[in-house]
């Protein structure tokens, strides 16, 4: 059987990009598609898999790709590929879905639909952010932008036979957005690299962990954690990263890049928690996390609802504010939780799980797995 595999960017090595190794386990030897492919920033994983990128493939955009986002349409649709295929999979979080490969069934995992389109709060992230002359030109120009790309997002979203979502809080979003049922299949965390090893003793440090983008509130934790005069390591590298280390106490707060996972692992394992105050689609890092053992302090909408059992595997609050955070982090401080528990609790996010449920999925929709 031919498969062709689709993905939005190649560019990175984040939690969409193991979801990708994952499916492409199930599948050795499909084609990949994507827009943007760097080699030595995804460490050589897809090495001989990529077939076809776009023309937004050059080394002066893939760090900046976000500016050419109303580019990233068209690049899609000059795509066309020649090539036939029985199946198409795509990894979305946007543009791969809407690549034109031909085959009788295309299954989208989708990760969340097209940010830009629907959640006109992830615009801040663009270049395009607010300055004395953003806020009369720049800005009105990417609501046209985010009103013309919904259109071409529900479009593409006609390319689709099935949608798997991968939690309940996108398969609702994948339901109002473009009317469409979605089966979930939670992503897969790697038992080799993240497990569980007990410890007599924590280290005196809480933990964030991800690529420094706006909305996944670092600022937020920085502030409650400075506010406590407590340990705070954010591992992560990112577009936000000078302005969080200029509001950031260095007594308190520490920023590392560039960990290995074996090495994050010992970060998880010696770590007192896991902050987590973002809306996230589904949020991988929570499930690493619980599955070395760690309890996770998380915000109670999106994703990491899902992840977290409040009060066993960790708490959830209910506002992104410094002042939940320092209540959530008190409130965990006069409770013990179980961290064998934890970790036992999360091998319902393991890898074969999720290939188990994926194959069963895509049998259920017809394909031939």
């Amino acid at each position: 059987m031919r498969v062709a595999v689709l993905h939005d960017y190649l560019n990175q090595l984040g939690g969409a990009e193991r979801v990708l190794k994952s499916i492409l386990d199930i599948f050795p030897g499909a084609d990949v598609y994507t827009l943007l492919y760097d080699e030595q920033k995804t460490c050589g994983i897809f090495r001989g898999m990529v077939k076809e990128t776009s023309f937004l493939d050059r080394n002066w955009i893939r760090n900046r790709h976000r500016a050419f986002i109303p580019l990233a349409p068209l690049a899609t649709r000059l795509m066309r590929s020649r090539e036939k295929y029985d199946l198409v999979v795509s990894s979305s979080a946007g543009y791969a879905k809407g690549i034109p490969v031909d085959a009788p069934c295309h299954i989208s995992y989708c990760h969340t639909p097209l940010r830009y389109a629907w959640e006109i709060e992830y615009l801040k992230n663009l270049p395009l952010r607010p300055s004395p002359l953003g806020n009369t030109i720049l800005r009105p120009a990417a609501w046209m932008v985010a009103r013309w790309l919904r259109k071409w997002d529900k479009k593409a979203a006609g390319r689709v036979n099935v949608f798997i979502a991968n939690s309940r809080f996108i398969a609702d979003k994948i339901r109002a957005y473009y009317g469409r049922d979605a089966e979930v299949v939670y992503p897969p965390v790697r038992e080799d690299d993240f497990y569980f090893e007990p410890r007599e003793k924590q280290d005196d440090y809480y933990l964030m962990v991800g690529r420094l983008l706006y909305y996944k509130c670092f600022d937020v934790g920085i502030s409650a954690f400075s506010a406590m005069g407590k340990k705070l390591v954010i591992i992560g590298r990112g577009p936000e990263e000078e302005k969080l280390k200029k509001i950031a106490n260095p007594a308190f707060v520490r920023f590392i890049s560039g960990v290995s996972d074996s090495k994050l692992r010992k970060y998880y394992t010696g770590a007192r928690a896991l902050i987590f105050p973002q809306v996230e689609d589904f949020g991988l890092v929570a499930a690493e996390a619980q599955m070395c053992g760690l309890p996770v302090l998380a915000f109670q909408t999106g994703g990491g609802s899902e992840i977290v059992e409040n009060g066993k595997t960790g708490l959830l609050f209910s506002e992104q504010t410094p002042s939940a955070i320092i209540g959530a982090v008190r409130e965990f401080e006069s409770k013990k939780f179980d961290r064998h528990y934890i970790a036992q609790y999360a091998k319902k996010f393991s890898e074969d799980r999720f290939r188990k449920e994926l194959t069963a999925a895509m049998r259920k929709a017809g394909a031939e797995v």
